[in-house]
């Protein structure tokens, strides 16, 4: 356990808050609480209340934390019946040395908290607080029809928390809470700014969810259609107890019939219908993001490197309007279902729902736990090097814009990949033209990692730390062995002169951590399409002067036509870091046309791609564009 700390130092990344002991041994669950909402659709919902005996809630108006899924609340109370037996079981395993993620951290992820985070978390109701778990519109055993962050979702949040508020069991103080969805839901909500928010905490959500995740680099992503068909299928298994009780099972039934498929049919139409303007960023998807500059609720954003809404995290910490220590930031090196592995271990953060307890003690009942000193940003660095925070992201008190230049001559390092070019700090030498291997898919990669949202690290290291089965369908660019430790921090900027023999080209980069042994360890990722390479300048990051995070428009009015055979520019935008390489390490940049599974090239957008080419030319060079400290790279000229 830490050591204790005065009251004006900065806390440790393994810093413990007290919690109080547990105040009442039971809880009591109403799951069959009805809400109204203003059209005339009922919300349905599960109620958990501290009990000093399961037959009776106590009397009291509590703090109540309010979670919003679309994953039907029946899957809570099953997941809150078996956190406990979970908890113990993945204190069984042994873990890694983290210097990677493997499988056996995520079958430790339960023993980390989470599963009473997602679900219920027992440590809070132990402790006084009031839980309330809400089917959002459209799904579980709620009514009305699912439009995922609508903005008549967005008003349902409202009305929700305002009809709390009412209830005699809650004493005026609210929080927000959710992974995933969930997440997202808490983040458009706090930006509301609905009467009696102290607090919110936020697991695994987007900024953009359609940017990040629907349509990243600006094509669509297939598993968003089995995402989809999940939430579609969770609908029609209601809770038949609370929809008689309520009287809400003729207009369950009637909702379902009319919209039985909710989003799925639409999707296909985006997916396949050439042109289609929801195949591009515009107002409407606008209209479903999150406020975050109009939060004034205390917000706590926990994120991974590998998780797909990875590209947001910092952006969102910069954009929530409360000051550092009422807002934190918290990324971990894992994936999207292995929030917490690890944590409660020494040397780690303390228990996921013991941060969370403590956070909201400290905005909820104003309780002095300290945790408004941590951070405010706590981050894992890949590669084994542990936790490190401060007050910003990146630290450029150590790290200095560097750039590499992309060269044909060979490294001699990657035989295996389509074509092995070398990164090196000076010139690019002779000028040369590398094609991308086309016609190949490779299952497994760590992009089949993060869309498994972490499963697939259990099939071993070339599904989730070791990339050199994907890079075959991939031209390389490596650098020399590194001669001492380096760390690589923040975004970086892929500019790339390329050719493309069709109307249109698709380019997948992975950024990778090359072992001595020859394993190639992703450490972050980005892709784009070329017609959407036009830049915002106004939300693109610049540092130095330097481009490091080329923020695209993805909007059909900005797109920029493809001359067949004509060489053109590009700045791909690869998703922040934190990185230690070891000396002895090379860096890699993998350069692909596709990145199965993770990118879907509609029948219509394939028959406008042909042969497609990274150009090394002197003239016109391409380089990579990054924050480091250490021998890695060198400023740019």
């Amino acid at each position: 356990m830490a050591a204790p700390l005065s009251a004006t130092e900065a806390l440790p990344p393994d810093a413990r808050f007290d919690i109080g002991p547990t105040r009442f041994p039971a809880v009591h669950a109403d799951t069959t609480v009805a809400i109204p909402m203003s059209d005339g659709a009922v919300l349905c919902a599960d109620l958990i209340r501290p009990a000093h005996r399961r037959s009776a809630p106590v009397p009291d108006a509590l703090p109540v934390v309010v979670n919003f899924t679309p994953y039907n609340r029946i899957g809570n109370r099953v997941g809150a019946a078996i956190a406990g037996p979970a908890r113990r079981a993945g204190r069984r395993v042994r873990p890694s040395d983290r210097r990677r993620f493997r499988g056996r951290d995520l079958v430790r992820t339960t023993a980390g908290g989470v599963l009473d985070v997602w679900a219920t978390n027992r440590t809070l109701v132990s402790r006084g607080y009031a839980v309330l778990i809400v089917d959002v519109r459209g799904t579980g055993s709620s009514t009305g029809n699912w439009d995922f962050f609508s903005p008549r979702e967005h008003r349902d949040y409202d009305e929700v928390l305002a009809w709390i508020r009412e209830q005699p069991w809650c004493n005026g103080h609210l929080a927000l809470t959710g992974i995933s969805y969930g997440g997202i839901a808490a983040l458009i909500a706090a930006g509301r700014r609905p009467e009696g928010l102290d607090a919110v905490f936020a697991i695994v959500a987007g900024e953009d969810p359609v940017r990040e995740l629907g349509l990243t680099g600006g094509v669509p992503t297939a598993a968003m259609a089995l995402w989809m068909a999940a939430v579609n299928a969770g609908k029609w298994l209601p809770s038949p107890r609370g929809m008689v009780r309520n009287r809400v099972a003729g207009r369950y039934l009637l909702d379902r019939c009319r919209e039985p498929i909710s989003w799925l049919g639409r999707a296909r139409r985006i997916a396949f219908t050439d042109g289609h303007p929801d195949a591009y960023l515009n107002d409407q998807w606008a209209r479903r993001l999150p406020a975050l500059e109009d939060i004034t609720a205390a917000t706590w954003i926990h994120g991974a490197w590998h998780d797909v809404y990875n590209s947001s995290n910092f952006r969102m910490y910069d954009r929530v309007g409360v000051a550092a220590g009422a807002k934190q930031l918290v990324v971990d090196d894992g994936y999207h279902i292995s929030v917490g592995s690890g944590f409660g271990d020494p040397g780690n953060p303390q228990a996921l729902d013991e941060l969370q307890c403590a956070w909201f003690d400290r905005w909820l009942r104003d309780s002095d736990t300290g945790i408004e000193r941590y951070g405010p940003i706590t981050l894992r660095r890949q590669g084994g090097g542990g936790w490190v925070s401060g007050p910003r992201f990146p630290d450029r008190t150590t790290a200095t814009v560097r750039r590499l230049y992309l060269a044909a001559e060979s490294s001699g390092a990657a035989g295996h990949s389509g074509a092995d070019g070398s990164l090196r700090p000076g010139s690019p030498g002779a000028a040369a033209r590398l094609p991308l291997p086309s016609g190949r898919r490779v299952v497994a990669s760590n992009n089949t990692a993060i869309m498994s949202l972490g499963a697939a690290t259990l099939l071993g290291r070339r599904f989730a730390s070791d990339d050199r089965r994907a890079e075959a369908a991939a031209v390389t660019f490596t650098t020399e062995p590194l001669t001492a430790d380096a760390v690589l921090s923040g975004p970086l900027n892929l500019h790339l002169r390329v050719r493309a023999e069709g109307t249109e080209a698709f380019w997948s980069v992975t950024i990778t951590d090359v072992e001595p042994s020859g394993v190639s360890a992703p450490l972050t990722r980005g892709a784009l399409l070329s017609s959407l390479r036009a830049i915002d300048d106004s939300v693109s990051t610049y540092v130095d002067g330097e481009l490091l995070s080329p923020r695209r428009t993805l909007r059909v009015e900005t797109a920029r036509p493809v001359v067949p055979g004509e060489p053109y520019d590009l700045d791909i935008e690869i998703n922040p870091t934190e990185a230690l390489l070891r000396a002895g390490h090379r860096l890699r940049i993998a350069v692909a046309p596709g990145s199965f599974p993770r990118h879907y090239l509609p029948p219509a957008l394939k028959r406008r791609i042909g042969a497609q080419s990274v150009v090394i030319d002197p003239a016109w060079p391409s380089y990579l564009t990054f924050l480091a400290s250490g021998p890695l790279g060198r400023p740019p000229s």
